[in-house]
């Protein structure tokens, strides 16, 4: 399983859930959902709704499940899964844990090195500069 708001769906993404289907043989991806999102980052601009992102996310070949989680560290409770896969920016007390509860109950943690030159916040301030 693997967590994320994937709101500009990027390359970056396709090559985490591509890196993170071969952690085993099925692949969840959260997607976060944007009231949440916006609870948190109140000046976030959200490009899609959760829905709409899902939809995205769910198209992917590597993708075998969706669904969508209100926090990370209760997200990782509700779902069955062995492997969890998060990137190394993904850090804040949430993560911290979720990464300490699956270490206590047995679920692997992989961190992926991020898809060097493409972000989220790059590509937006790319086209907000276009």
């Amino acid at each position: 399983m693997t967590v994320g708001v994937y709101d500009l769906l990027h390359i970056g993404h396709v090559e985490l859930f591509r890196k993170a289907r071969r952690q085993g043989d099925y692949l969840i991806v959260a997607v976060q959902d944007s009231d949440v999102v916006l609870a948190f980052k109140p000046d976030a601009k959200l490009v899609y709704t959760t829905e709409e992102r899902c939809y995205m996310v769910r198209a992917i070949r590597y993708v075998d499940e969706v669904v969508v989680y209100q926090n990370v560290k209760d997200i990782v409770k509700t779902v069955d899964f062995d492997v969890f896969v998060k990137g190394p920016d993904q850090g804040h007390a949430g993560f911290q844990e979720a990464v300490r509860w699956c270490e206590e109950h047995g679920k692997q943690v992989v961190t992926l090195p991020r898809t060097d030159g493409i972000s989220t916040s790059e590509l937006k301030e790319l086209i907000r500069n276009m």
